[in-house]
């Protein structure tokens, strides 16, 4: 019997392919057999090269596709490239995400341009994404949805209030499509805690190190153990929809 973890002949799409996490989990997919769709904004060149790097899938060649998730019209082009490409998306993985950081008691900086990019890419990308390859999703017989949450949306801790907001508004949009989709499409959260990746790393050292004591296994989660979560959602958890899956290190523990 195929393992649970071999993902060959399956075709995994992952949005903001360029960013650590998701360069990640492109990774990992590849190297269980996938074929990849590396989906970016701006990072044309990075995805390009991201796709060229990663472990050959069966003969087919990985791909890096064009997916602003705020731009449907742009969205529906690029779903036209998969579906002419590949012919079928097994596995959507929504990693796409912005946010800056500003302080929760500070009103006047959440600006109302920040608040809006933040939901719009955060809440309004995943339904978008969804939107434009329900049509590739369907013509899988075992097709996932995977949203990359945060442990934000639990907490209420996090980079700013709109951040923490839209990652509840994820977990609750999770649910919604699952019902929505079933029982032709799963859809899962993934939550991660912080996540150590180069982005964090730019960061303060005390802050880091605070964070990390302030989680209960006593450091941040590693890029790779996402994407692992993310593998076991898709392959290895066949009867789970409509919730989020905590890879947080015990964070709301404390």
């Amino acid at each position: 019997m195929r393992g649970l973890l071999d993902f060959g002949g399956k075709v995994a799409l992952v949005t903001g392919a360029t960013g650590g996490l998701g360069s990640a989990i492109c990774h990992a997919f590849a190297a269980a057999g996938a074929r990849v769709v590396a989906g970016y904004h701006r990072s044309g060149g990075a995805a390009q090269a991201l796709a060229g790097d990663l472990p050959g899938a069966a003969g087919a060649r990985h791909l890096a596709v064009p997916l602003p998730v705020t731009d449907s019209g742009a969205l529906a082009r690029g779903a036209a490239l998969v579906a002419e490409a590949c012919g079928h998306v097994d596995v959507l993985v929504n990693c796409a995400g912005t946010t800056r950081f500003v302080p929760h008691d500070d009103l006047d900086g959440l600006d109302d341009a920040l608040i809006d990019a933040v939901l719009a890419t955060n809440v309004r990308g995943p339904i978008a994404m969804v939107r434009a390859f329900r049509g590739l999703l369907e013509a899988s017989p075992d097709a996932v949805v995977v949203n990359i949450s945060s442990v934000a949306a639990r907490t209420a801790m996090g980079s700013n209030i709109a951040y923490c907001a839209s990652k509840a508004a994820l977990d609750n949009l999770t649910a919604s499509l699952a019902r929505a989709l079933a029982p032709r499409i799963r859809v899962v959260s993934v939550s991660p805690g912080l996540v150590d990746t180069d982005f964090v790393q730019s960061m303060d050292p005390g802050w880091r190190d605070m964070q990390a004591s302030l989680t209960p296994l006593g450091r941040l989660a590693r890029p790779a153990e996402i994407a692992a979560a993310v593998l076991a959602v898709a392959g290895a958890m066949p009867f789970t929809t409509g919730v989020a899956i905590p890879v947080d290190g015990g964070r709301p523990l404390r």
